[in-house]
């Protein structure tokens, strides 16, 4: 059982990133999925959720930005990020929501910078 985090990368402030979680082990149709991430020196937290149903909740920061998006016949969630900035530079996770104590994985670092 586990969850594969990917996409991260460096990038200018104004770019783009899609990051990508892969799920395996798990009936993952059934579960509300979420992008968590942690910045140096802060606690990890939810950013974006997606019900089962696909219903999407943002956090404010990231509203207008971030768009979170399931495939369900790939096991696959998504987070498009848009006019990033260096305040999004964090580890980024995904998770079941709330989230499963065991599925945490390494995350894939975002870090926004010029």
């Amino acid at each position: 059982v586990q969850l594969q985090a990917s996409g991260g990368g460096l990038v200018q402030p104004g770019g783009s990133l899609r990051l990508s979680c892969a799920a395996s082990g798990f009936t993952f149709s059934g579960n509300a999925m979420g992008w968590y991430r942690q910045a140096p020196g802060k606690e990890r937290g939810v950013v974006a959720s997606i019900t089962s149903v696909g219903y999407a909740r943002y956090i404010n920061s990231v509203k207008g930005r971030f768009t979170i998006f399931r495939d369900d016949a790939e096991n696959t969630v998504y987070l498009e990020m848009s006019s990033l900035i260096p305040e999004d530079t964090a580890v980024y996770y995904c998770n079941t929501v709330p989230a499963t104590l065991g599925l945490w994985g390494q995350g894939t670092q975002v870090t926004v910078s010029s």
